[in-house]
C-alpha cells in the first residue's frame, strides 16, 4: 500500500487542528504600489473561529473569494491552505447549490429553492476538493473541524482518505424538518456526508433531532435521542461499525473582546459624534445585516412606516440606521430584496422626513470594525428581525457592546439567539402588530425596565463566550 493510499501506515506531519471552511479567515486588500496584503476577514464564522486560533495553533482550509485565483494568502497565526475555485464552480457550487438549493430549503424555503443536477455534480466535485485539502493539511491523528451547509460531504470523503482523523461538524444556519429536507433529491448523499464525522453539531437541539429523525426515516439507521456522555443534549446514530454523536452547541462571540474594544476612547467618542450627526435624535434605532431575504430587513422597515402612520413614534425625532453589506448580488432573490427596501426607504423618507433630516439611514456597503461598534454603542435599540436564522451573532456584539445597560433589544423568535435571549423584546416577524409593538415598546418603556432586560441578556452574552463554545464542542469531539 502506497502512502497516498487511504489507511495508508505512516505518519504525516502538518498541523494538529484543521478548520475547513468554504471561505479563508481573510480578505485581500491591493495598495497603490500593487503590494497585496492580507488581513483577517469580518464575517459571523470568522469572528467566532478566528480567536481559537490564539490559542490553538492550526491550519485553516478554504476558498479566497477570487474566482480562478492562485493566491498565496498569509495571516498571522493560521497556516491557510488556499482551495482555488473556477469561475464556472463559483458559479454552480456556491451561487447554484449552496445558495439557491441549501441555502432557501434549510431556511424554510422562503424562496423556493432550485434542483438542477449540474449545480450538484459542482458540490460533489467542490466538496472532493476541500476533503482532499483538508487531508493534506493535517497531521496524523489531528483533529478536523468541517463548517457550514456548503461542505456537507466533505466529513464522508475526508474519512475516506484519512480514517485516523477525528472529524467534527458544525452547521452554521438551521437545519430543517423532514418535511423540508425531504424535497431535496440528493438527501441521502447529504446525510451520509455528515455521517463521515465523530460529532455533528447544530446551534439547537431542535436542528439536532431533524437530523435524528431524518437519519431513521430516510436511511434507515438507528438514531437516539438518548443521553449519552458527560452533556445531556446528544443523541447518536449507529452506523454498526461506528457511532456517530449529534449535539446541540450554541455559538457566542470573544464577548471580552468586543467589550474591550467597545469601551476605547475612539469608539466612545465616534458614538457620541455618530449621534449628533444623525441630528441627536430621541429614538435611534438600529439594524445590522447582510443584504438577505432571511434576515427581516424589510420587516423592521415596514414596521417602522407603520408605527410613523399610526403616530405612535414621531419621525421627527426617531431615526433608522439600517447598515446593510452586500450579499450574493449575482443571485436573483437577493437583487429583487435590494430593490425592494430600496423603494421601501426611499418612500419612508420622501413621506415622513426631509432633505435635512430623512428619518431612515441606509447604507449599503461594508463597516469599519470600529465604526460598526459605535454605532452599537449609539443605538438606543438594535432590532434583529430574521424571518428564519441559525444564530445570530449581532445581538451578542450589541449587547456586550452596552455594560452601561442603556439599550434594548428587538429580537425574532425565529433566531436561535431567542432561545438564550429570551428577556429581548421578542416578536414575531409575521405578526406585524407583535412586530410594531416590540419596536415601539423598546424605546418607550420605562428606563428601570430596559435596564433590567439589558443586565440579563448582557449576563448571559459575557458568560458564554466562543472559546466556551469552541472548546465544549471541541472537548466532546475528542472524548473517548
Amino acid at each position: 500500500m502506497s502512502a497516498a493510499e487511504p489507511g495508508a501506515d505512516v505518519t504525516r506531519s502538518g498541523a494538529d487542528f484543521v478548520v475547513v471552511a468554504n471561505r479563508l479567515p481573510v480578505n485581500k486588500k491591493v495598495l497603490a504600489d500593487g503590494t497585496v496584503t492580507w488581513t483577517r476577514a469580518p464575517g459571523g464564522l470568522v469572528t467566532a473561529l478566528a480567536p481559537i486560533f490564539d490559542s490553538t495553533p492550526g491550519a485553516w482550509v478554504g476558498w479566497t473569494g477570487s474566482a480562478d485565483s492562485d493566491d498565496d494568502p498569509r495571516v498571522d497565526g493560521i497556516e491557510i491552505h488556499a482551495v482555488p475555485l473556477s469561475a464556472d464552480e463559483v458559479e454552480d457550487y456556491y451561487e447554484g447549490f449552496s445558495n439557491s438549493t441549501l441555502w432557501p430549503l434549510y431556511h424554510d424555503v422562503l424562496v423556493k429553492p432550485v434542483y438542477r443536477a449540474d449545480w450538484w455534480d459542482a458540490y460533489v466535485a467542490v466538496n472532493r476538493r476541500f476533503a482532499q485539502a483538508a487531508s493534506d493539511a493535517a497531521a496524523t491523528g489531528g483533529t478536523v473541524w468541517v463548517q457550514d451547509y456548503q461542505l456537507q460531504l466533505v466529513p464522508a470523503m475526508l474519512r475516506a482518505l484519512r480514517p485516523d482523523l477525528k472529524i467534527g461538524f458544525f452547521l452554521h444556519i438551521p437545519f430543517p424538518p423532514y418535511e423540508l429536507f425531504s424535497q431535496l433529491p440528493w438527501r441521502r448523499e447529504i446525510l451520509d456526508g455528515l455521517l463521515g464525522a465523530d460529532l455533528i453539531g447544530f446551534h439547537l437541539p431542535g436542528g439536532a433531532q431533524n437530523f435524528l429523525t431524518l437519519s431513521r426515516r430516510i436511511l434507515g439507521v438507528e438514531a437516539s435521542s438518548d443521553p449519552v456522555g458527560v452533556r445531556t443534549d446528544f443523541g447518536t446514530v449507529d452506523l454498526g461499525d461506528r457511532v456517530v454523536r449529534v449535539g446541540a452547541f450554541p455559538i457566542s462571540i470573544d464577548s471580552a473582546g468586543v467589550a474591550e474594544q467597545a469601551a476605547s476612547s475612539r469608539v466612545q467618542e465616534r458614538a457620541v459624534e455618530l449621534r449628533k450627526q444623525l441630528g441627536d435624535p430621541k429614538h435611534l434605532l438600529l439594524g445590522v445585516d447582510r443584504l438577505d431575504y432571511t434576515k427581516g430587513i424589510d420587516v423592521r422597515i415596514e414596521s417602522l412606516e407603520r408605527i410613523f402612520a399610526d403616530g405612535r413614534l414621531d419621525p421627527a425625532d426617531t431615526v433608522l440606521v439600517q447598515l446593510a453589506s452586500p450579499s450574493r448580488e449575482n443571485v436573483e432573490s437577493y437583487a429583487r430584496l435590494r430593490d425592494a427596501v430600496e423603494r421601501t426607504v426611499a418612500h419612508i423618507n420622501g413621506t415622513y422626513g426631509t432633505v435635512d433630516a430623512p428619518p431612515v439611514r441606509y447604507l449599503l456597503q461594508p463597516v469599519p470594525r470600529d465604526e460598526l461598534l459605535a454605532y452599537f454603542v449609539a443605538a438606543d435599540a438594535a432590532l434583529v428581525t430574521p424571518l428564519r436564522d441559525g444564530m445570530n451573532l449581532v445581538t451578542k456584539e450589541y449587547l456586550a457592546c452596552r455594560p452601561d445597560l442603556g439599550g434594548a433589544l428587538v429580537l425574532s423568535e425565529f433566531t436561535g439567539a431567542a432561545m438564550e435571549l429570551d428577556q429581548a423584546y421578542l416578536m414575531n416577524p409575521y405578526d406585524s402588530a407583535s412586530t410594531d409593538d416590540a419596536v415601539v415598546a423598546a424605546v418607550t418603556d420605562p428606563p428601570e425596565e430596559r435596564r433590567r432586560r439589558m443586565e440579563i441578556l448582557r449576563d448571559q452574552v459575557m458568560h458564554n463566550d466562543v472559546d466556551q463554545w469552541a472548546r465544549s464542542f471541541l472537548d466532546a469531539l475528542n472524548e473517548e
